[in-house]
């Protein structure tokens, strides 16, 4: 819900950076909450994408393609023009398994370690890009590697069915 209140800016609508309102292709760029907005060595954004039915990296195909485009080409300069810091000084990526699935896209500061930024879980958005460039359904059939901590109920049902 939360999620949703930004995208129909019944919350949080003065912290928004950047909006591109299409349906299809559009986003909103806000702060992360663990970032105070004071310091650029945390840097700490989100980009919700406006379409709902898209609710992680296993959803996305070729025909996504152009949205992810504007978020990692829009997000980048807006994040220039409000902070001053370069794209190249940001790491771009998603989240397998995301913390809520509604697809949205990290931007932080490339010296901040910031939670679930690890390879594990981590996938660079160029990277995804590209993949989804030369296979439209690289996502749905790729064996995604990701870390649980043994008190999730994810864990649990992997563990009653004998995979851990």
């Amino acid at each position: 819900q939360w999620v949703y209140n930004i995208l129909e800016k019944k919350a949080e609508a003065d912290r928004i950076v950047h909006e591109n309102p299409d349906p299809s292709n559009g986003f909103v760029l806000v702060p992360d909450l663990k970032w105070n907005q004071n310091q650029l060595e945390d840097l700490y954004l989100i980009a919700l994408v406006h379409r709902r039915e898209i609710k992680s990296l296993r959803d996305l195909t070729a025909e996504h393609l152009p949205l992810l485009r504007n978020v990692l080409q829009e997000g980048k300069e807006a994040i220039v023009q409000r902070f001053s810091v370069p794209g190249s000084q940001l790491r771009i990526y998603l989240h397998y398994q995301p913390s809520y699935h509604h697809l949205h896209v990290h931007f932080t500061a490339l010296g901040y370690d910031a939670p679930g930024s690890s390879v594990e879980r981590a996938h660079l958005l160029a990277d995804v890009i590209d993949n989804l460039a030369m296979d439209s359904t690289y996502y749905q059939k790729r064996a995604l590697t990701f870390p649980l901590r043994a008190d999730e109920p994810l864990f649990k049902k992997f563990q009653e069915a004998g995979k851990v």
